[in-house]
């Protein structure tokens, strides 16, 4: 009995590290990733669940929907990211409240907090930067994702038709509870993407505020052009959209 348990236990993790490292699933998606049998699924995503771990959502349509109700699928929760050992604690939400303070609070510790941000953010850079020189320029976005993969993010590029472009989705956050109190992490690197691409992105959605997926708009190259002159990031995660689930 107690093999099966682990057996179970084990399985559920499956599931549930499937659905942070791919964002929102149907129980149909999840089996067919796993292997496992819809029902399998269901009964895992019935306990994970309940436990707290994961959440059902809608299922968002683009255009026409068909009759019936929208599909379900599974996001994981706050408490199911803290179960995969996030590199986040309340120890760098405190480092963070010290930089605020020590600056004088308001807009000057706002500042402080940006500074330090695009420094981390720089230093990480200089680690996704090798990736990215050994891409053709129409593939750095999924070299971006290669490289925040390896450091924990769990990331992907897809191509999306209107506009055209891609989207940069990051399907885990290491530093989410940090960036749902200061949102310049948020910021600072939303603008080492854009200096890492060569191009302005916007940014549509992020964990820290609630979505399923930190979500970056690339714009394709050849529709660049005409944004030359606006050379700062867009949409900053406080007023950036949702992210579909």
């Amino acid at each position: 009995m107690a093999a099966a348990a682990e057996e179970q236990s084990g399985t559920r993790r499956r599931v549930a590290r499937s659905i942070l490292d791919h964002g929102p699933s149907t129980a149909a998606e999840l089996a067919e990733r796993l292997g496992l049998t819809q029902a399998a699924v269901r009964r895992h995503l019935d306990a994970l669940v309940a436990d707290g771990l994961v959440e059902p959502r809608d299922k968002r349509v683009y255009g026409s929907r068909g009759r019936g109700r929208p599909a379900k699928v599974f996001a994981i929760t706050d408490c199911g990211r803290d179960a995969f050992d996030q590199a986040y604690d309340e120890l760098a939400v405190e480092a963070l409240r010290w930089i605020e303070r020590s600056a004088g609070g308001g807009e000057l510790g706002a500042a402080a907090v940006m500074d330090f941000a695009r420094a981390k953010a720089a230093a990480q850079a200089e680690q996704y930067r090798p990736f990215l020189e050994r891409a053709a320029p129409g593939d750095r976005a999924r070299a971006l994702a290669e490289a925040l993969s390896q450091h924990g993010y769990a990331a992907v590029a897809r191509t999306v038709p209107a506009p055209a472009g891609e989207q940069l989705c990051q399907h885990h956050c290491p530093v989410a509870h940090a960036a749902a109190r200061f949102p310049q992490l948020c910021e600072a690197e939303t603008e080492v993407f854009s200096r890492l691409l060569g191009t302005h992105v916007q940014r549509l959605a992020t964990i820290a505020h609630g979505d399923g997926v930190c979500t970056t708009f690339v714009p394709r190259a050849e529709h660049t052009a005409e944004s030359t002159q606006h050379t700062k990031t867009t949409a900053p995660p406080r007023i950036a959209g949702r992210n579909p689930a």
